[in-house]
């Protein structure tokens, strides 16, 4: 029996783009469904009603929910191509990154970049330092290939730069973090990134219209 998998999503989330991601390097064939969060559709209420929103995976009719739980579901099920380490302590490192970017430098770069609150630019860099620190000398959070931490990065790796020119602001500079701009840059030109990526242009069209209003 041939397997199906949707994925329901926003063009414009960072949070979409990692199952897209996940999906793309473990080879799966999946049916992607756009949707309006202003006009929510009701297969996404039914899905996913307790937080009514994207991303919601549906694996032979059934929902995973969020999209670090999304990505282990993807891992756990299909074996090829691994996302996450094997030894069960790495796999622990990991999922820790994870949540450190999902927990405090995304929030951290949000009310620097979104609110242009000041004080918030110290705790951004302090955790920009933290990442370089954990990255060192390897080309990717994963070693040698993409893994979880890059994938979850995605918001530091390509939106945070889109939201800089969007908004006017500067956080994450190649003279002030040198490494994180070494793998910023081996990300976005590996070809699974690459090409699941929106069009930067109209990404930076997106945010300068949703924050000039």
């Amino acid at each position: 029996m041939a397997e199906e998998v949707k994925l329901f999503g926003i063009w414009e989330s960072a949070f979409s783009c990692r199952v897209q991601i996940a999906l793309k390097l473990k080879g799966i064939n999946y049916e992607y469904i756009e949707e309006d969060l202003h006009n929510k559709s009701d297969l996404l209420l039914k899905y996913n009603p307790v937080h009514k929103k994207v991303p919601v995976l549906l694996h032979n009719g059934k929902p995973i929910l969020e999209s670090l739980v999304i990505i282990e579901y993807i891992d756990e099920t299909w074996k090829d191509t691994p996302i996450l380490p094997q030894d069960p302590r790495q796999r622990a490192m990991a999922r820790f990154w994870a949540k450190f970017i999902d927990e405090k430098c995304f929030p951290a770069l949000s009310r620097v970049c979104w609110n242009k609150e000041e004080e918030a630019r110290e705790e951004a860099r302090e955790h920009m330092k933290t990442l370089e620190n954990e990255l060192k000398d390897k080309k990717f959070f994963g070693g040698d290939n993409i893994g979880l931490v890059d994938i979850v990065a995605n918001v530091i790796g390509f939106w945070l730069g889109v939201v800089e020119e969007a908004v006017g602001v500067e956080v994450l500079t190649e003279k002030e973090f040198p490494v994180l701009c070494k793998w910023i840059d081996a990300y976005v030109n590996c070809s699974v990134i690459k090409e699941n990526l929106p069009p930067r242009d109209k990404l930076v069209s997106f945010f300068r219209a949703h924050f000039s209003k």
